[in-house]
């Protein structure tokens, strides 16, 4: 048995004066992270929702796990929904001091409470903790709350050398031994996540495209206030980790640079994309969205914009323009037309998609976009919604300067405006060779969602990197010039 199944805690170790003495350097700490959501925000505080032992904390090497709650002032926008405050996962190792090569992973020393004099870090730097993790998947241990459980069909070998993947994402990734990659996820919420259900979902149905989940760790929570009532928290999904695979916005920055032609790989992944639809419109109920439904999903498209352009001023100009892109649906939705709608990708771009060496496409990360509720998340919407996202992401590389991948370039040269038209039409030929129906077909609806995209990317680039906001402003502009 691994240490992690017999590691003899079973109650939480939610010491009040353990999360007191960790309060000040969390507050310094977490703010920096790249998956913390409340920046701008001062942290007021903290409360813990669980704290379980990995490892004792009292040997030569402890892991805590934590999920806490960081409190905040509230945005106008949130109103009282903010007043519980945002749940993290936190896996923090102790040691007496840092060797050198984890002082990047440091966290702060603890000067009072249980663990006074010792040194905490962010603990998947470490290769021992990350060992403690695989080994309580593949014995599926019960730690506390935690539950590790796994796919019996899939063998998980011991002893696969653990790295942290250290490129920006919104949650945390660990690569053992480039057999497996573990999706830890940073900021939680209770519900049943798409992260873990879609592939699982996808796996069933036979479906190549998706890496089918080997292992999942959640957390039952109990409420204080009644035992018997409780939520359970997805934490992380082990996946089969895809040996030698490009990401599709690394590929085609690529080809870009050497001025190769990507429209190849476009009706691949167009294929790869409406082979993933069907799938899911097989496994799982699909919808029809009349006037009633189009009226909610028009407005919720033209709240966003007059948010976006009261926030960015160089949007302002475009909005009315913009505006007719929703104001052309709501028209089709109430002369009768009705859409198909299921579950989806929701968050689908190059970033979200593999290519192997042989060639085959794989579509990852099916959380969706953090920032919404997870109700929201699982909603049934037309797939052309992943359709658009994919779109933008082609003129994203286009407009983005492939030599650094820093940051946009001045304006794309006629050909490279070129290769993005190309990019385009090829994904949906390729959609269209398995969906049996063109994206382009459905210009309306393709230009709404493409339009909320970009108001989406305005308002993100204006917040986070201004250096690209003139990439979504040119697509604003044509959009905002469309019949």
């Amino acid at each position: 048995m691994s240490e992690a199944a017999t590691h003899p805690v079973t109650e939480p170790v939610a010491r009040p004066e353990l999360l007191a003495s960790l309060d000040p350097l969390l507050r310094e700490w977490l703010p920096r992270q790249r998956w913390f959501a409340g920046k701008g925000r001062p942290v007021t505080g903290f409360s813990l929702v669980t704290a379980n032992e990995l490892l004792p904390t009292s040997g030569q090497l402890g892991l805590l796990h934590l999920l806490v709650r960081a409190h905040q002032p509230a945005t106008p926008a949130q109103g009282a929904t903010a007043q519980q405050g945002d749940c993290y996962q936190l896996l923090i190792g102790v040691r007496e001091a840092l060797p050198p090569r984890l002082a990047p992973a440091l966290i702060g020393h603890v000067e009072e409470g249980p663990l006074a004099g010792r040194t905490v870090y962010e603990a998947l730097h470490d290769p021992r903790p990350a060992d403690v993790l695989l080994e309580a998947l593949r014995s599926r241990a019960r730690i506390g709350e935690l539950r590790f459980e796994r796919d019996h069909r899939q063998r998980i070998r011991g002893g696969l050398a653990p790295r942290l993947v250290t490129s920006e994402q919104s949650n945390s990734s660990l690569v053992y031994g480039d057999t497996f990659i573990l999706k830890l996820l940073r900021r939680i919420v209770p519900g049943v996540n798409p992260d873990l259900e879609l592939p699982r979902m996808l796996a069933r149905e036979g479906c190549p495209r998706v890496p089918a989940p080997a292992a999942w760790m959640t957390a039952d929570i109990r409420d204080a206030q009644n035992p018997a009532a409780g939520e359970t928290y997805v934490l992380g999904v082990l996946q089969p980790f895809v040996r030698g695979a490009t990401d599709g916005w690394e590929l085609a920055l690529h080809g870009l640079a050497k001025g190769e032609d990507f429209g190849g790989e476009a009706r691949a992944l167009g294929r790869a994309t409406a082979e993933v639809h069907t799938a899911l419109a097989r496994a799982l109920p699909t919808t029809t969205l009349g006037h009633v439904q189009m009226e909610l999903l028009v407005e919720g498209m033209t709240e966003r914009l007059a948010a976006a352009a009261q926030a960015v001023p160089a949007l302002r100009p475009y909005a009315p323009g913009l505006r007719t892109a929703f104001d052309a649906l709501a028209d089709l939705a109430a002369e009768g037309q009705t859409w198909t709608a299921q579950r989806v990708h929701g968050d689908l771009h190059l970033g979200q998609c593999l290519r192997s060496p042989t060639g085959e496409w794989s579509l990852i990360d099916f959380e969706g976009e953090p920032s919404k509720p997870l109700a929201e998340r699982r909603m049934p919407q037309p797939p052309l919604r992943d359709v658009a996202g994919m779109l933008r992401s082609f003129d994203y590389a286009a407009r983005s300067n492939p030599r650094t991948t820093t940051g946009p370039a001045p304006a794309p040269a006629p050909a490279v405006s070129e290769w993005a038209d190309t990019c385009r039409a090829a994904y949906c030929a390729g959609y269209a060779e398995v969906a049996g129906r063109d994206p382009r077909t459905d210009p309306v609806l393709l230009r709404a969602y493409e339009t909320d995209k970009a108001v989406y990317e305005v308002l993100y680039e204006a917040r986070h990197r201004p250096d690209w906001l003139p990439v979504p402003l040119a697509a604003v502009g044509r959009l905002a010039a469309s019949p």
